[in-house]
């Protein structure tokens, strides 16, 4: 009888190994590829024309290989005080909102995961209204306004600090990945809410955190919409903005200019921003790897159960 159980699975097994190459595997295959190499050309042509002389990428012979290479723009980059002094601003302002995001959303997450909460499917529906209603951007500037927090860092820090959405994600996995038994023993052994949240719950998250860390953390970094609106200090500009700013004109802008290139021998402006850019992404592709172990875990989770 095991025998033949045997003889059966392994038959099963090899008709799941040796199925036939069809063409619609070739087509995902070829589809796939293309889709990576969209993503890829564009950086590896980036980093080309930020490593290559002037003369080669005016005169437009720079495709995924440098030429004449040289590091000028780089030096102009990582010599500029301005553009050091605004990723660090900038940097600062991730690590500060991201944190405070996960503080809050899963605050938020903790108590909207419990079915026994009274209120609780009025509260969501409530939070997730805001999802699809907004008020636009003249009511948010006045808003802003009347708060005081035009031209403060806090009005670049607080308003991206909940999101309706990550909360979702949060309290769906809340409600399917961690075992409610984990709870009840706990409470039997005197926890309460608090002790279980920190010592239970946020342990076993750490798919789920570091997702959403990581939609908080790119969003702020990449973002210069709010900067450029609201405000007006120099000193409040993030890196984004002012990577904006260079490739919105034709020329490096007046105050990079004045800092950064002071002194310097003359490059191509397509060069400059090429390795701004570069100096721009790096600093955020670097943290993919650390939690790369944690995202997809944590999106399936959160996201398909429930």
């Amino acid at each position: 009888m095991t025998k033949g159980l045997s003889g059966i699975i392994k038959k099963r097994n090899t008709s799941v190994v040796q199925e036939p190459f069809s063409i619609v595997d070739l087509a995902i295959m070829i589809w796939i590829t293309f889709l990576c190499l969209t993503c890829v050309l564009p950086f590896f042509h980036l980093i080309a024309r930020s490593l290559s002389s002037s003369r080669a990428v005016l005169s437009n012979e720079v495709f995924f290989w440098p030429k004449e290479v040289n590091i000028d723009a780089y030096i102009r980059v990582f010599t500029s005080s301005l553009m050091m002094r605004q990723m660090l601003f900038t940097a600062m302002l991730t690590v500060v909102q991201t944190v405070l995001a996960l503080i809050v959303t899963s605050l938020a997450a903790y108590p909207l995961s419990k079915r026994y909460l009274p209120g609780r499917y009025p509260i969501t529906i409530a939070i997730m209204i805001t999802m699809y209603f907004t008020p636009g951007l003249i009511p948010t500037y006045l808003m802003y306004n009347d708060l005081g927090l035009l031209n403060t860092v806090w009005v670049l820090i607080l308003p991206g600090v909940f999101s309706a959405y990550n909360m979702l994600i949060m309290r769906t996995y809340f409600m399917n990945a961690v075992p409610i038994e984990l709870e009840e023993s706990a409470i039997v052994d005197g926890a309460g809410h608090f002790r279980i949240y920190l010592q239970i719950w946020l342990p076993l998250s750490k798919p789920v955190i570091a997702t959403i860390g990581l939609w908080v953390a790119v969003g702020r970094w990449n973002s210069f919409a709010d900067s450029m609106w609201f405000t007006t200090n120099r000193y409040l500009q993030t890196l984004q903005l002012l990577l904006y700013n260079m490739i919105l004109s034709a020329r490096p802008s007046e105050s990079f200019t004045g800092e950064a290139l002071m002194g310097l021998a003359p490059s191509a402006p397509e060069t400059l921003q090429a390795a701004t850019i570069m100096f721009a992404t790096v600093p955020i592709l670097l943290v993919y790897p650390f939690i790369q172990k944690y995202f997809v875990k944590g999106v399936m989770l959160g996201s398909v159960k429930g």
